[in-house]
């Protein structure tokens, strides 16, 4: 499964040289001992293949179309495949960067997170990267004042024609950042340019110079290059899931490198299959020319020819079937991201802007509308088959049923506020203020879910049945 993609420019100053010594220096600095590959000496060969078959390297050039492709494969012991490609055109100048997971088949398949190679900061330390139209591709953020706010202005209006998305993070009330901004550049490095407010002061001066449109507030936003993606937004609540916010936009990035068409020579299995092709075209052709120059000794030539025929023809028909398959894999892989619902970091259906009020909220509404929807099917149905399997694959734990049975256990005797109940209805998830002679319950601050209760219950319109219907009906 393709994780992480991404396409650079480099600087023309890269030799094939310097690329292959990058790519060696990448592999023999990293800091796990068991991801070194032992013994590797270069002398310069531009094909050559080091280490075993749980972990190797390979470089191979395919100079036709002036490309220097590896591959570095670690086959790891719970048997997961990691592969990461580099693929550099020095026609074009450009390097096409993809992490890539896969599992034997006796592996146990998890949700293991990955990190971008450290490859892409080698290449920014030694200034290999080519702005991308006026942005610097860097491992940190770009710090927006009111010095600078014009970067930000010209990406909110579309003035910069950037290749790579734009993500920007505005200063929460506090003057604070509303995610790790370190781990979000760790974890985008050469995925995204991270612009970030440096004092909420400036709030008035970016609006005027930006729009109203532009986030503000701990919102962050995604620009993307591609106009039909255009811009998402992501609002900031304090009383988040803690990495929720900096998961949901991280993953909103990757997955659109991820679903970005590439030419087939900028992947390992296309430069392989190409190289592969010309080679037996070379071939046909040499025989070809033999024939023409052998023409006195024709029948000779015929028995050859019909000798490698054959198996040219096989090998040949074989490529075409190897990239069709390629092809096919890729498809594959855009469409893993809708059908992997058993893993929680890769949903059945992309969540929209309406986020958890608790940890699991939105999973166990939507087990629980499954759950309701099947004793109305009809029993052998396609549609019963597809919501039992979604149910019976996902961990569901009624968490919504169990909510509803403490609040009608808690306030079907209603008799007052009490310290008692306050502290058994947050711990619900409720929040309880105080409003003259009544109380107002939320869910979780949200104003948007709100019921009304008397400080004492001859003042209450509702008898505790009642109240705990509303609460039941609007927040769980």
């Amino acid at each position: 499964m393709l994780l992480y993609s991404t396409l650079l420019q480099i600087q023309d100053k890269m030799s094939k040289d310097d690329f292959i010594k990058l790519v060696i220096e990448w592999n023999q600095s990293n800091p796990r001992e068991e991801n070194i590959i032992k013994g590797i000496c270069w002398n310069g060969e531009k094909d050559i293949h080091f280490g075993d078959d749980k972990l190797w390297l390979e470089i191979i050039e395919y100079r036709n179309k002036n490309i220097i492709a590896v591959r570095y494969e670690k086959v790891a012991e719970d048997g997961a495949i990691w592969d990461t490609d580099y693929i550099m055109n020095f026609d074009e100048m450009r390097l096409a960067i993809r992490l890539d997971r896969s599992y034997l088949e006796k592996a146990v398949i998890t949700g293991a997170q990955f990190s971008t190679p450290h490859f892409i900061t080698l290449l920014i330390q030694k200034g290999y990267l080519c702005p991308d139209n006026g942005l610097e591709i860097l491992r940190e953020a770009h710090e927006i004042t009111e010095d600078n706010v014009s970067l930000i202005a010209d990406v909110t209006k579309g003035r910069i024609e950037h290749q790579l998305p734009v993500v920007y993070v505005s200063k929460t009330f506090d003057n604070t950042d509303p995610v790790n901004l370190e781990k979000m550049c760790k974890r985008l490095k050469g995925a995204a340019h991270i612009l970030v407010q440096k004092d909420r002061q400036s709030n008035d001066a970016f609006l005027d110079a930006c729009g109203d449109s532009l986030e503000i507030n701990g919102t962050i936003g995604i620009y993307f290059p591609n106009d039909s993606l255009g811009h998402n937004v992501f609002p900031y609540r304090f009383r988040r899931v803690s990495g929720q916010l900096l998961d949901t936009v991280v993953n909103n990035v990757l997955k659109y490198g991820v679903l970005q068409r590439i030419d087939n020579l900028y992947t390992w299995q296309g430069v392989n299959n190409s190289l592969l092709k010309d080679r037996f075209s070379s071939k046909k052709t040499e025989l070809q020319e033999a024939e023409n120059a052998r023409k006195q000794a024709k029948n000779e030539v015929d028995k050859v020819y019909e000798v490698f025929e054959d198996d040219i023809s096989s090998r040949e028909q074989k490529i075409e079937q190897l990239i069709s398959d390629n092809k096919k894999l890729e498809n594959d892989n855009k469409a893993l991201w809708a059908r992997l619902a058993k893993k929680d970091d890769i949903p059945v259906i992309v969540q929209g802007n309406e986020e958890e009020l608790y940890a699991g909220e939105i999973k166990e509404i939507i087990l629980e509308l499954v759950e309701d929807a099947l004793s109305k099917l009809k029993q052998g149905s396609r549609k019963e088959h597809v919501l039992r399997d979604i149910l019976n694959s996902n961990q569901y734990e009624k968490l919504l049923a169990q909510k509803r049975e403490r609040v009608k256990k808690l306030l079907k005797t209603y008799s007052g506020m009490s310290e008692s109940l306050k502290h058994d209805l947050e711990a619900l998830g409720l929040t309880i203020t105080g409003d003259g002679k009544h109380y107002k319950i939320h869910l979780a601050d949200d104003s948007r879910y709100t019921v009304t209760i008397a400080k004492t219950p001859g003042d209450t319109a509702h008898g505790g049945e009642n109240v705990v219907s509303l609460i039941n009906k609007i927040m769980f």
